[in-house]
């Protein structure tokens, strides 16, 4: 019967942030892959949790990769982390994953601590729709064409970046979206010295500092269209905000913060729900 392989979210900074269902799949399983076992040997210990370390990273070999799925067909359980955060999140594993599961394996997630997800919990812009871009080419023309990405972009978007080059793709993006796009960059986030600077790329720019370090995700503002772009039932949102009590104002105001519509489309949407309202 073939075995299991679990894919274990890890803290991306605060060692509490593992779930209980995360150490309980850690301790029963037979062999934790791990993409730095030194990394992952000192939350194993900050828990209590002597399953054995392997290496598996973005550069092992294919006779390795062979070996693990030939254990898993053969029953085995293994779980799979990476450094931090959610696996396979521009985290190596995918291969792994894909070859497993053809060949019948029971592939399950556990999840867990993503620095996605946290970012766009504290960005202050729509979370309705993302789209996520992990690390941005460095240079040439993956690099213009995902800076192009993220400027036509009608979700918002979510990318990971160094420390060293975050002042350089902040002003690319300044250049390629203009002074007036939104965003947030969130650094070392869950962890002691947690920052998040917001406010438009010239504001952000300026308030961020020189030698930022740690890790940093940015949040960037979707393209605003001249018309709303989400498929919702306004009528129903907003008859149940006026049932909490909200002003037409107000209501303009949640459509542009949770949908990213303009200001002049927003409060006429809302005046056109409400006509014939007593």
């Amino acid at each position: 019967m073939a075995g299991r392989l679990s894919i274990v979210a890890t803290p991306i900074g605060c060692l509490e942030d593992i779930t209980l269902r995360g150490l309980r799949v850690l301790k029963e399983a037979e062999l934790i892959l791990a993409e730095d076992t030194r990394h992952t040997r000192t939350l194993c210990a900050r828990h209590g949790i002597d399953t054995p370390l392997r290496s598996f990273h973005a550069h092992s070999s294919a006779e390795k990769i062979t070996a693990i799925v030939e254990s898993l067909t053969n029953g085995a359980h293994y779980a799979l982390v990476s450094d931090a955060g959610t696996p396979l999140v521009s985290d190596p594993g995918a291969h792994l994953v894909s070859i497993a599961a053809r060949t019948g394996v029971a592939i399950e997630a556990i999840p867990g601590p993503s620095a996605v997800l946290a970012a766009l919990c504290v960005a202050g812009l729509p979370v309705r729709r993302f789209t996520f871009e992990g690390f941005l080419a460095r240079g040439g023309k993956e690099r213009r064409k995902a800076l192009e990405r993220i400027r036509d972009s009608e979700a918002t978007v979510v990318f990971f970046e160094s420390p060293r080059r975050i002042h350089a793709t902040l002003r690319e993006l300044e250049a390629q979206l203009g002074e007036e796009r939104e965003v947030a960059v969130c650094r070392e986030l869950t962890k002691l010295h947690e920052e998040t600077v917001r406010g438009t790329l010239p504001k952000v720019r300026a308030a961020l500092s020189d030698s930022p370090k740690g890790e940093i995700t940015v949040v960037v503002e979707a393209r605003r269209g001249e018309g709303p772009i989400e498929d919702i039932d306004l009528r129903s949102l907003v008859d149940r905000w006026k049932h909490e009590g909200l002003t037409t104002k107000e209501m303009a105001q949640r459509l542009r913060e949770d949908f990213g519509w303009k200001r002049n489309v927003a409060y006429q949407a809302v005046l056109e729900a409400t006509s014939g309202d007593d």
